[in-house]
């Protein structure tokens, strides 16, 4: 029992590098990115820098796991979307304990077909309450199409197209009483 001898096959322990480094690099050009994603869907500079911040450390926690995927601007705009997603659930959550849902629903034209003030939108936008506001923001300001706003909500197909119906009629009927109410 002595030292190995020139013989012996000695090998030493690999360091793997830590994925985190990779996100480090990235981090100060994709932070105003992140941040410019999360504030215009948000509209709260507060609260855009909260999500960043815990799109950031997600991203972390999530780069270091086994078949994370290549840590890009991309994937951290995905991750921050997800991050705002949260956000609305919990809360919607928050505000589903404080309120009566009615359950009518009269049938409505979509809002989105005619042209709209953008400026006059994303203050009405703003009024809405939160899982009106993440199905509108994901649907026609991110473009997904129903499965995706779905998926990111926890929702089924069937309950967000209903929730999408009461999402524009709200919508509707805030803008056309601010629209009425500027004129």
């Amino acid at each position: 029992m002595g030292s190995p001898s020139d013989d012996e096959d000695v090998t030493e322990p690999r360091v793997r590098r830590d994925p985190a480094f990779a996100l480090l690099a990235l981090y100060e050009s994709a932070l105003p990115e992140v941040y410019g994603y999360l504030l215009s869907r948000c509209g709260d500079r507060t609260l855009a820098e909260e999500l960043t911040s815990e799109t950031f450390l997600g991203a972390v926690s999530a780069c270091r796991k086994d078949y994370a995927p290549e840590v890009s601007t991309g994937w951290l705009i995905g991750v921050a979307r997800h991050k705002l997603a949260d956000h609305w659930r919990r809360k919607e959550r928050e505000e589903r304990g404080l309120r009566i849902v009615h359950d009518s629903e009269p049938e409505v034209t979509d809002p989105w077909d005619e042209q709209l003030d953008a400026l006059l939108a994303r203050q009405v936008l703003a009024t809405l309450g939160p899982h009106h506001r993440s199905a509108l923001t994901l649907r026609y300001v991110d473009g997904l199409g129903v499965p995706e706003v779905a998926a990111h909500l926890g929702r089924s197909v069937h309950a967000t197209e209903a929730l999408l119906v009461r999402a524009r009629m709200a919508f509707r009927k805030a803008y056309q009483e601010k629209e009425g109410s500027d004129a």
